[in-house]
Parts: structure tokens; C-alpha cells; sequence
């Protein structure tokens, strides 16, 4: 592919690029609202069937979206959709959600581990509701979602399970800055690291994918000083963007690996990220966690 100066959607171009998942079949955690729905709309684009297992019903007070809303946007791209309400820490929801999936697409090719809580409380702030939160969610429900689907992923001829998650950096600053989200989110990445050798031989890939700088979010936007910081964040397209190309790659050729989404695009050729921003120079943006 070519350079891009203006990264639109640089893997979803014209023609059969922007097939490239027709007949495919996603099973995604969350995906009612941010970077989850951005990237279920371009699979979506790219002829995915996409089914959403999500809580939000009804719509939150300060959160946009529910689980119907995102599924009438993927309905809107010409795709077809599966809004499943259920929670990701119950191993019945879970169950459901893989049972339904299968029955009205026929299987799963794709799993998207995309549902996390986060809260940036010190040890001593951060209550053990919320504690048990994120590692039921993140964690747990990583490793569950991605457990019960393994059946169907086996029958898929191109099978990938891929997880938002950071890559496993030891660096003693993020336990000591936020220990109860970093161990949520590294249990996630610890998932992708088992999994891709537990199931190499299986054909099945299994990576991480997390953005080389905050993205704009409502989770965010909600933290205390967020409208500030996304002044210096991405805009979630650029994570999409990297998600489909790497759910695109031949799935014996692609796993393992924890991907940041800037390096994956420039794999596809693309060099000017400008158009993902939401306004400040690239010299500017504020780096994500974990990195």
C-alpha cells in the first residue's frame, strides 16, 4: 500500500480491500461506545457480521450509547448485527452470548476482548468494589470470553482473538502509579501472551492492541481533568484502522505480538497521522499509559 497523507481509512479503501471481512462473523465485549464500536463499524464496513455483548440496555446518564443504539449504527453500513445484553462476568451471559452468535451466523471467526473498567485510585483510595470490578471485567472476563469460544474460533479457516490491552512493561512506575488497573489490564495482556502459545498449533491467533497515545473517549472524558487532556488525544479511528489490518493478516502469520496501533498502520504504508488528531501537533500528544 502506498502512503498515505490524509489516513481516512487506510484499510478499508475502494473495492475488495473493503470486503475483506465479508462472510466473516465478530463476537466483541462492549462495543456500545468508543473504541469498541469504532472498531466493530469498520469491520462492519468491511462485510463482518458483528454481535455485541454489552450491559447497557438502556442508555447511561453520562455515557452515550447502548448496545441497540451501536447495532442499528452497524446495520446503517449495510452489515448485519447481533445486540446481545449481558454481562461479561457471567459465565451464563458469556455462554449466551457465544450459543446466539453461533446459531444466527453460523460461527465465529473473531473475537474482540474490548469491555474494561478502569479506575486510576491509589492502593489506598481505591475501594475492593472497584477492585473486583476491573478484575472481573478485564481480566476475568478476558479470559472467559476468549475460553468459551474456542470451539467455534477452531472451525474458522482464519481465527483471530484480539484483546485491547497493553504490552507487558515491567517498568516499576505503572504498578506504582495505578496498582489495581495495572494488574486488570495486565491479566488481559498475560491472556494474549498464554493463549498464543496454548493455541499456535490451533491456527488461532491471539494478539494485543493498544494506541500509542490516549484516544478520545468518554472514559476519558470522565476522569477528573479529561476535557483537558483530550486536547492531546487521537481520535478512536486510529485504532480501528490498526484492529482491521491486523484481523485481516493470515492468522498462522500473525500471533503473539503486542501491537501499538501507530506501528501497525506505518506496516501499511501509512506515515502521516495528522488526520487522526483531535487538533494539537503530533509533538504534543499526550503518550498513553504503559508505554
Amino acid at each position: 500500500m502506498s502512503e498515505s497523507t490524509a489516513p481516512q481509512n487506510p484499510v478499508g479503501d475502494a473495492g475488495e480491500t473493503s470486503r475483506r471481512f465479508a462472510g466473516r462473523t465478530v463476537l466483541m465485549s462492549g462495543g456500545s461506545r468508543g473504541i469498541g464500536l469504532a472498531i466493530a463499524l469498520q469491520l462492519a464496513a468491511g462485510g463482518a457480521n458483528i454481535a455485541l455483548l454489552a450491559k447497557t440496555a438502556t442508555a447511561h446518564p453520562s455515557l452515550e450509547g447502548t448496545v441497540y443504539t451501536a447495532a442499528e449504527q452497524i446495520r446503517a453500513t449495510g452489515a448485519k448485527a447481533l445486540p446481545i445484553v449481558g454481562d461479561v462476568r457471567n459465565d451464563e451471559d458469556v455462554q449466551g452470548a457465544v450459543d446466539a452468535t453461533v446459531a444466527e451466523f453460523g460461527g465465529i471467526d473473531i473475537v474482540v476482548n474490548n469491555a474494561s473498567a478502569i479506575d486510576l485510585s491509589t492502593t489506598d483510595a481505591v475501594s475492593m468494589k472497584r477492585y473486583d470490578l476491573m478484575q472481573d471485567i478485564n481480566a476475568r472476563g478476558t479470559f472467559l470470553l476468549s475460553k468459551l469460544s474456542l470451539d467455534a474460533l477452531r472451525a474458522s479457516d482464519n481465527a483471530h482473538i484480539l484483546t485491547l490491552s497493553p504490552p507487558l512493561n515491567l517498568d516499576p512506575k505503572w504498578a506504582g502509579a495505578n496498582l489495581a488497573y495495572t494488574m486488570a489490564k495486565y491479566g488481559m495482556s498475560l491472556t494474549t501472551l498464554g493463549l498464543a502459545e496454548e493455541l499456535r498449533e490451533d491456527g488461532i491467533a491471539v494478539n494485543s492492541l493498544w494506541p500509542a497515545t490516549i484516544i478520545n473517549t468518554a472514559a476519558i472524558r470522565n476522569l477528573p481533568g479529561g476535557e483537558k487532556i483530550i486536547a492531546g488525544a487521537r481520535q478512536d479511528t486510529i485504532v480501528s484502522d490498526a484492529a482491521a489490518a491486523i484481523l485481516a493478516r493470515p492468522a498462522a502469520e500473525c500471533t503473539g505480538n503486542f501491537f501499538i496501533d501507530e506501528d501497525v498502520l506505518r506496516e501499511e504504508g501509512v506515515s502521516d497521522f495528522t488526520g487522526y488528531s483531535m487538533g494539537a501537533p503530533e509533538d504534543r500528544l499526550v503518550p498513553d499509559m504503559f508505554l
